[in-house]
């Protein structure tokens, strides 16, 4: 069988395939952009790879931002924290004034 020196990077069929092969589409644009005539598929490529990267920066900042509220979430309906605990939660969420850390009013 041929294939695969991308580890099959054309068959990624949803957001985590691709997320998990972020190396391959380095190694894609990189390919293509060698080529010398595929120069639109490598800027495309490198866009992809720049919107996940991206992406992934602000996903991890908004899940450590929320991990302690969505654990106080998870533990309240598993009955080992109470209502109390998901207010305090918030409150370390919002910070002192109320509003949500990194939103604007």
């Amino acid at each position: 069988m041929s294939g695969g020196s991308y580890n099959y990077l054309c068959y990624a069929l949803d957001l985590d395939d691709l997320i998990s092969k972020r190396g391959d589409l380095r190694e894609m644009a990189d390919r293509l952009a060698g080529l010398g005539y595929a120069e639109d598929a490598a800027k495309e490529t490198e866009e992809l790879l720049v919107f996940l990267n991206q992406w992934s920066v602000r996903a991890e900042v908004r899940m450590k931002r929320l991990s302690d509220v969505w654990k106080a979430i998870e533990w309240w309906d598993s009955s080992d924290y109470g209502e109390d605990d998901v207010h305090e939660a918030l409150a370390k969420y919002r910070g002192e004034d109320g509003q949500a850390l990194g939103t604007t009013r």
